[in-house]
């Protein structure tokens, strides 16, 4: 009975010293893929750094290209594209006018009541909606004819509050957000896709053309007055820049590697997928969510920006927002607290270095405008109209954003700079151009 006895005693305490064996295996393994995964997290941190002197350098650069891109065609990465906007708005425009605003996935068709110097913007509605991926890659009949679809049953919804004057045609302005070489105020080139879209048989063409046959096809009575277009900072490089393999990569495997990088690294259609990509890094290399590898961490884009900023805008004691986009989104369930609060972090990276980048970009055109200063002693007051889902959604980055430009201008000018929420602010701006070149001005005048 005691030989039995202290069999099964020594028996126990060979299992007991196994089972502790494996307990301390499985904590420094564990305590091991946590500083794997720290590490890697601190190396992306430190790559992404926006210091206040590499800001200012990023300025310099992106003046330096402006300057080379006015002096000649091709003279740089910024287009620089002359717009023949010739009439500003002066505030006595009256009617309806409408607008449509293509700068991505989604695109918005506008209609503005104005009421002259009096009324201003008497009335104004909008709808925004998707443009489904396969119209991005195909072909241009197809795509302008869906917009143009779109935007016929918007334009039949015209209610009571819209008065279009007897005798009048209805008259567009189109901000297309994309290269074109214009050639008049109702004419321009596509150069080349950018934003994800790849429809080869729409470079070099007349993209107000397109966009007017394709009103003709779905019977839009609408005269196009007047395109709209921007610098396309996005693709504006410079050695400056804070890149990272994560970066390369995505760049790589996009539609346009090589192009649009500064856009890649501070717009909303991206950063989502920076976080995704270090994630995936860190459940492959360290072993993050566990033994296996999320699949859904392996889908591309998987994870949007608003996903982004919600996670990084979750106040919970226990961070249960991040919790449920982890689960809902990717299929990771079970995260503890501490890892909640790394992946709040790398969002927190991602952000901070696309809002400081982006104050650097417009330090460069107020430099480039001589309104980086107090010149004369006499203060310039400049209004910045920032518009888009990432300024007006996401606190964080619109807040970086604002206090980078303050550190980067200094108190004195920047108590004259006003930055504000342009809402539809490139679609209202098409309208009003599309008033002030009206083909009823000279009557009007008469």
């Amino acid at each position: 009975m005691g030989k039995v006895a202290v069999g099964a005693a020594v028996v126990c305490a060979a299992t007991a010293c196994a089972v502790a064996a494996l307990i301390v295996r499985h904590r420094m393994r564990s305590s091991g893929r946590w500083g794997r995964a720290m590490a890697i997290l601190k190396e992306f941190e430190e790559k992404c750094g926006t210091p206040i002197v590499k800001l200012r350098q990023v300025a310099d650069a992106m003046t330096v290209e402006m300057h080379a891109g006015l002096a000649s065609e091709g003279g740089s990465k910024l287009k620089m594209l002359i717009s023949y906007v010739d009439n500003l708005p002066t505030g006595d425009e009256n009617g309806v006018f409408y607008a449509l605003d293509l700068g991505g996935t989604n695109f918005r068709v506008i209609r503005v009541q104005l009421g002259g110097r009096e009324g201003r913007v008497v009335k104004q509605e909008f709808e925004e909606l998707s443009i489904p991926p396969h119209l991005m890659t195909g072909s241009s009949h197809e795509l302008f004819d869906y917009i143009a679809e779109k935007l016929a049953k918007f334009v039949e919804t015209e209610g009571e509050g819209f008065h279009l004057s007897v005798g009048r045609q209805r008259e567009l302005g189109f901000t297309f957000s994309f290269p074109v070489r214009q050639l008049s105020i109702t004419s321009g080139t596509l150069i080349k896709w950018t934003k994800g879209f790849s429809i080869d048989d729409a470079v070099g063409e007349d993209v107000v053309a397109e966009l007017t046959k394709a009103m003709e096809r779905r019977g839009v009575d609408m005269r196009v007055s007047a395109l709209v277009i921007n610098m396309e900072w996005g693709n504006f490089r410079s050695s400056h820049l804070p890149i990272t393999e994560y970066d390369q990569a995505l760049d790589a495997e996009s539609l346009n590697p090589g192009e649009q990088i500064f856009e890649k690294i501070i717009s909303g259609m991206y950063l989502g997928d920076i976080v995704r990509r270090v994630l995936l890094k860190m459940a492959e290399e360290a072993a993050f969510f566990g033994d296996a590898v999320p699949t859904k961490l392996m889908v591309p884009f998987i994870l949007r920006t608003p996903d982004v900023s919600a996670i990084h805008h979750d106040t919970s004691p226990d961070l249960r927002v991040v919790g449920n986009k982890l689960k809902d989104i990717l299929g990771i369930s079970n995260t503890s607290l501490k890892m909640r609060k790394v992946i709040v972090e790398l969002c927190n990276i991602v952000a901070t270095r696309g809002a400081r980048l982006a104050a650097a970009g417009i330090l460069g055109i107020l430099k480039k405008q001589g309104r980086d200063t107090v010149r004369d002693g006499e203060k310039q007051r400049t209004v910045i109209a920032l518009d888009g889902g990432l300024f007006e959604h996401y606190t964080k980055f619109s807040e970086c954003l604002q206090s980078t430009l303050k550190e980067l201008v200094g108190d004195e000018v920047s108590d004259s700079i006003v930055i504000e929420h342009a809402n539809d602010g490139s679609g209202i701006g098409a309208a009003l151009l599309a008033a002030s070149h009206s083909q009823y001005l000279e009557l009007e005048e008469a």
